[in-house]
């Protein structure tokens, strides 16, 4: 298998949508940095410790660092030691140090669909395929059991909360996929993957970490991309948990992975501490954000009966499910000339037709009328 696509061409929708350029209602944008959210000015004030200057390499990443993670996951309710966390330079990073400890090239893991796109990617670059397991709407789009050959896999990818669908993986779903190869084998080693845990939607919502799990081998994945509203920094993190020798030992093949690359820089983790503190603010905007967006699409789909916002749990996007009269390919096409740019829903292997996704990230007065125009533009096709 080529660890790379057939084919690189983008889609239909990725042609017009580059073709578009600058749209004046953007509801892709996944940048927080662009949306116009404040940031304080001596947010990286830390970058520049004289510090920095000394190179003293950690495979697993600068120990006090490692403690302001730690700090991070008990204000979740879970108890880790730094010694069980390794800096990577990405959650995309992450991911393929724990593929490379898990898995050997030809082998499956199972991941989530509807999700974010990038699993296709991440695995073939590993030399691994996907073994898709699906979201049901009808159960709050918990797992339901793997649609191809679960006994292959090797792990499975747990989005929690998920992205788009902003859904939070209930810990019997999450246990239920652990053994989904059957009671008479080890459970399925886990990749949580819960960058979007700090924006809860509902304010009720408590859902948790999986970063002290024990029940089998759980690597659990955060970053200052999505915590802090920081992509450009490049820094994330694997908290390892489990059965204490299993979770001893990946810990061991993970530090030998981390320390052949060595790709988090010096400055951006002896800052990690400060940067964490003063960038509350920033999460605490962004998830403002997302809430007063979120409570105005619900508004607006009041206008449009024929339409359903699937409301998120969790996350920077939302869920509109649409009468399947056009195809979302067309619609999202059209909407480029109507200053309107939308996913279609089979950017994220949503099961059918009848889905767009937009993100919660925009000022409200773009937001507003962009989602206006987009059901506007469903409702011509009524």
């Amino acid at each position: 298998m080529s660890r790379l696509p057939e084919s690189l061409e983008p889609s239909a929708w990725g042609k017009a949508r580059a073709s578009a350029g600058a749209v004046p209602f953007d509801l892709t944008v996944s940048n927080p940095t662009a949306c116009g959210i404040p940031y304080p000015a001596d947010l990286l004030r830390a970058l520049g410790d004289d510090g920095g200057l000394t190179y003293r390499p950690d495979p697993k990443g600068a120990r006090p660092a490692r403690a302001a993670v730690a700090a991070e996951y008990a204000r979740h309710g879970a108890i880790v030691d730094p010694d069980r966390i390794v800096l990577t330079a990405s959650s995309s990073e992450a991911y393929a140090f724990v593929l490379k400890v898990l898995c050997d090239p030809g082998g499956a893991v199972l991941v989530p669909s509807p999700s974010y796109p990038l699993f296709d990617h991440l695995l073939r670059l590993e030399g691994l395929r996907a073994v898709p397991y699906a979201l049901e709407a009808s159960s709050g789009w918990q797992p339901s059991a793997p649609a191809g050959d679960a006994d292959a896999a090797r792990a499975a990818v747990v989005v929690h909360p998920n992205n788009p669908t902003g859904s939070f993986v209930e810990r019997p779903a999450a246990e239920r996929l652990a053994i989904a190869r059957g009671r008479s084998v080890a459970p399925l080693p886990l990749i949580v993957d819960e960058v979007f845990l700090d924006y809860p939607l509902d304010p009720g919502a408590r859902p948790g970490t999986y970063a002290a799990r024990t029940k089998s081998l759980t690597f659990t994945l955060g970053g200052l991309s999505k915590s802090r509203g920081l992509p450009q920094l490049k820094l994330a993190w694997i908290a390892v948990s489990g059965p204490e020798q299993e979770a001893a030992d990946a810990l061991s093949r993970l530090e030998f992975v981390a320390d052949t690359y060595l790709s988090v820089g010096t400055p951006v983790q002896r800052a990690l501490p400060d940067i964490l503190e003063r960038g509350v603010p920033v999460r605490d905007a962004i998830r403002a954000r997302c809430i007063e967006n979120l409570a105005a699409a619900r508004g607006i789909a009041r206008d449009h009966p024929a339409v359903e916002v699937l409301a998120p749990a969790a996350g920077w996007s939302v869920v509109v499910r649409f009468p399947r009269v056009v195809s979302e390919e067309r619609l999202v096409i059209g909407l480029l000339d109507h200053g309107v740019a939308v996913y279609p829903g089979y950017f994220f292997d949503f099961p059918h037709e009848g889905y767009l996704v937009a993100s919660l990230l925009p000022p409200i007065e773009v937001f507003a009328r962009g989602l206006r125009r987009a059901l506007d533009g469903i409702a011509a096709h009524l």
